[in-house]
């Protein structure tokens, strides 16, 4: 079954990332699985642009279904092997709606907006540092009202989706005194097999960084 499926992937990556977690909470090991490398431009190559011709990771193939974009490859794996691995969709109506809305939150939390390093200026600096201090507050809230995870007290797609960033957040030096209910989170779930197995290999033997000790 996971022989006929097909992840190119960069390391680090919350979007490559949250599908390889995906895989595993549903008992999909095996499949074939291919690292490349961002800073060598191997993302842009032919065997991407094959399955993704924009360019971008994760490229993922499943026989003749083809998904690029993180959440659908997610939510296909759940819909798709329902009755094997764990169970990532909530039972409960309103615990589905609740992790729906984490879901598609997630995209508020990405620190750089997407804009180049170099194309950044101060002004623009100080603006999105306070705009996702203000952001990590309110997932602060959030954990404070619900838990242990997100959408309640079973791990979820939710989870799966937001965790990684989560994870970027405090690799890049998110001070968890600041935000204890977070940090509670993030040191329970990094713990998780699905996590462990596919924790970044380029995060491991190298320290992380403090981009974000002052928020």
């Amino acid at each position: 079954m996971a022989k006929d499926m097909t992840l190119l992937w960069g390391s680090g990556s919350p979007p490559c990332w949250r599908v390889m977690i995906a895989l595993e909470e549903k008992g999909l090991q095996g499949y074939n699985s291919k690292q490349l490398s961002f800073e060598k431009g191997e993302h842009k190559g032919k065997d991407v642009l094959a399955i993704n011709p924009r360019g971008q990771l994760p490229a993922f193939k499943h026989g003749n279904v083809t998904l690029n974009e993180s959440y659908g490859a997610c939510i296909y794996l759940e819909e798709q092997f329902k009755g094997q691995g764990n169970k990532l969709k909530p039972e409960n109506q309103a615990e589905v709606a609740l992790m729906y809305q984490r879901m598609f939150e997630e995209q508020s939390l990405f620190y750089d907006r997407f804009v180049p390093e170099a194309e950044r200026h101060d002004s623009a600096k100080q603006r999105f540092t306070g705009q996702l201090k203000d952001e990590i507050k309110i997932w602060e809230g959030y954990m404070q009202a619900t838990g242990p995870y997100l959408a309640g007290k079973n791990f979820s797609l939710a989870d799966v989706i937001v965790f990684p960033v989560i994870a970027f957040l405090f690799r890049f030096g998110l001070n968890e005194e600041h935000f204890p209910k977070l940090a509670a989170y993030h040191n329970t779930v990094k713990d998780r097999p699905s996590v462990k197995n596919t924790w970044p290999s380029n995060w491991k033997d190298t320290p992380g960084m403090d981009a974000l000790k002052n928020l």
